[in-house]
């Protein structure tokens, strides 16, 4: 599947296509024969369920593609369902998951960005970028987008990982933070590790990024060498974490998280140390 991401809307006249409609967290998929797809403008036309803002995302193999909101849960039959981001990934294709996640991003920013937060009018997409203007004092707003680290740190053929206290799952993962205001990437790196394991490190390294839009994150991931200092945690932040080699890991976060990338590249460098 080929997507270009556009902005400016497409003319009225083409502006069927696929519809990412969600009602608060959950997007809105249609069932066909037990299989998940996006719905479209004429399948969502003919319920009356459009939603009411509709934000250009691009083309999807040459199909427009648009996200948004609608004010109900409820549906006449069982033809649609409601399901949350995370549950959808590996029931549908990969690129139109990860365009779904753009979606909700965007549907999430406008949801929350109705009035000016300057002096509290109401706001109006413009029409030739993903943006909003207010049309009383001018004020520009954008998507919001909060960049975090996310670091695989290595002792000798062993990796970091920890239990995070905010999050239900079992699972143990990297250490991530957001970036601080006037914090350089590398800096945050360095920080949060100290702030949450009470460790120096070195041979700080780009790994690669990705979107996360839960609610509008990008994880910028990194790996690193243990450089010094005992490993003592913060309890506010973490239960548990400790250095697993690459044959003991406890169990680790889905295929669907630049943290399963990072506890990969870990494995297969050293599952013969």
């Amino acid at each position: 599947m080929a997507f270009e991401l556009r902005a400016t809307p497409v003319p009225e006249p083409e502006a069927s296509g696929y519809r990412f409609a969600f009602y608060e967290d959950t997007l809105l998929v249609e069932i066909n024969n037990g299989n998940l797809s996006i719905p479209t403008t004429e399948s969502l036309q003919q319920y009356d369920k459009l939603p009411e803002v509709s934000i250009y995302l691009g083309r999807l193999d040459a199909i427009p593609c648009f996200a948004g909101g609608i004010k109900t849960s409820s549906f006449p039959d069982d033809k649609y369902k409601l399901i949350g981001l995370r549950q959808l990934f590996g029931q549908i294709d990969d690129e139109l998951f990860w365009l779904a996640a753009r979606a909700y991003h965007l549907a999430n920013w406008d949801r929350n960005t109705q009035f000016c937060g300057r002096c509290g009018s109401k706001t109006e997409l413009k029409d030739n970028e993903h943006s909003k203007l207010c049309p009383s004092c001018n004020f520009a707003m954008y998507p919001k987008i909060s960049p975090a680290i996310i670091v695989a740190i290595t002792k000798e053929n062993k990796l970091l990982l920890a239990k995070n206290a905010l999050n239900k799952s079992n699972f143990y993962s990297v250490l991530a933070g957001f970036v601080e205001p006037g914090e350089t990437l590398e800096e945050c790196v360095a920080r949060e590790v100290m702030e949450e394991a009470g460790i120096e490190v070195k041979n700080v390294k780009y790994f690669g990024s990705q979107p996360w839009p839960f609610p509008d994150s990008l994880m910028v991931g990194f790996t690193a060498e243990y450089a010094s200092g005992e490993l003592v945690i913060d309890k506010n932040e973490l239960i548990d974490a400790g250095w697993y080699t690459a044959d003991e890991l406890p169990p680790i976060p889905g295929k669907m998280s630049v943290a399963w990338k990072l506890i990969n590249w870990f494995v297969n460098n050293h599952k013969n140390a």
